[in-house]
């Protein structure tokens, strides 16, 4: 049996991995999300839809197999789906925030 003192401090220790680890994941996120933004510029450049069901389950299908636990793979689909929706998401405020700026320029919002 494991004495208090050295409970705390392995609870401080994991928990210090537990940010590290955190970190990482914002840092990858990150990277993520500046190339979902390159590639929702060049699919607006081409008039391709921000949603893509089929590519989402390429997604899907990728990490499910890619997973080899703890996490069954219904918990890893569902971060995966909030991560998907957050991306499209922000590639819809995107495509809208430049199609706005473009009606304040000269010629803009013409090819509506």
């Amino acid at each position: 049996m494991m004495d208090r003192e050295a409970g705390f401090k392995l609870i401080a220790e994991y928990r210090d991995q537990i940010d590290e680890l955190d970190r990482e994941i914002v840092r990858l996120l990150n990277e993520r999300t500046r190339i979902v933004e390159k590639l929702g510029r060049i699919k607006e450049e081409l008039s391709l839809p921000v949603y893509e069901p089929k590519r989402e389950d390429q997604v899907f299908e990728n990490i499910v197999r890619f997973n080899h636990g703890p996490l069954p793979p219904d918990a890893i689909k569902r971060l995966f789906e909030r991560i998907i929706d957050e991306m499209r998401t922000l590639q819809q405020v995107n495509r809208r925030n430049r199609k706005q700026a473009n009606r304040g320029k000269p010629g803009g919002g013409q090819e509506e």
